[in-house]
């Protein structure tokens, strides 16, 4: 896949190798970054850089990750939650969990299951996830009607299923994410506290537009929670914004070696 998508972007633009800038887990060992660089020299690049996921959600976030004072973000994906507390350049306190939207949509799944007797696929876990989800319950519950296997006799059946049934079906992953974002403010260096208290904490991902989440998350640190604007789009955004600007943000890179 990766040999496919460079050779097609090298033969469209006519750049030959080109450099790529690959997001990675915070936490990469040297391992585990050699293997990355390698198949992605392998499958034909020039010079390979590795940003850690949080660093590239936060530029794409638009937070000047080079200032002196601290920033914090939670970075919700599809496999992990990362949040990662930045200050100049460099991440300072980092924690990685492996609970975000796939976890998210497994916990629909089986409540469904369990409560409703009917079996559903992850697509429409992730559809109903998105339209009515949420981390504490809504003004005004939302209902949305679902397709499913009958349990008991294998026939399609639908039903009608609340927000707060699935705030209650999410409400044990939700918990923990929290956790950890909580663990990291506990861990974060009494200097840069301060500025994250004042300038707060910034979502991003996918699971950033889970409802309410932001609230939850006030609520619980006590500080305000600001959603990233194009939220899914932002280590992506961080990414693309790392490689046109490489020589200014090469401090952000995991490795800033060169290979040809």
């Amino acid at each position: 896949m990766l040999k496919n998508l460079i050779e097609k972007i090298g033969s469209r633009y006519n750049i030959g190798k080109p450099r790529v800038v690959v997001g990675v887990p915070s936490g990469i060992t040297e391992v585990e970054e050699r293997a990355v660089e390698e198949s992605v020299i392998q499958a034909g690049a020039k010079e390979v850089y590795l940003i850690e996921e949080p660093m590239a959600a936060a530029i794409g976030s638009n937070l000047d990750v080079g200032e002196p004072s601290g920033s914090i973000i939670v970075d919700i994906g599809g496999g992990t939650t990362e949040v990662a507390v930045i200050s100049l350049g460099g991440i300072v306190v980092s924690h990685s969990l492996r609970i975000a939207g796939d976890e998210l949509d497994e916990d629909i799944v089986n409540y469904i299951k369990r409560e409703k007797n009917l079996a559903i696929g992850e697509t429409t876990a992730e559809q109903i996830k998105m339209e009515i989800g949420c981390a504490m319950p809504l003004m005004t519950e939302k209902t949305m009607e679902i397709r499913g296997r009958d349990l008991g006799d294998g026939l399609p059946r639908n039903i009608t299923i609340t927000s707060t049934q699935i705030e209650e079906a999410m409400r044990e992953s939700i918990a923990k994410i929290v956790e950890i974002v909580k663990l990291t403010l506990e861990k974060t260096p009494p200097e840069l506290a301060s500025d994250i208290m004042e300038k707060g904490i910034v979502l991003a991902g996918g699971g950033a537009l889970i409802k309410n989440l932001d609230k939850l998350l006030s609520t619980e640190t006590g500080m305000p929670v600001y959603i990233a604007e194009e939220p899914l789009d932002a280590v992506v955004r961080g990414t693309g914004k790392t490689l046109e600007d490489l020589e200014r943000l090469k401090t952000v890179l995991v490795n800033s070696r060169k290979r040809r």
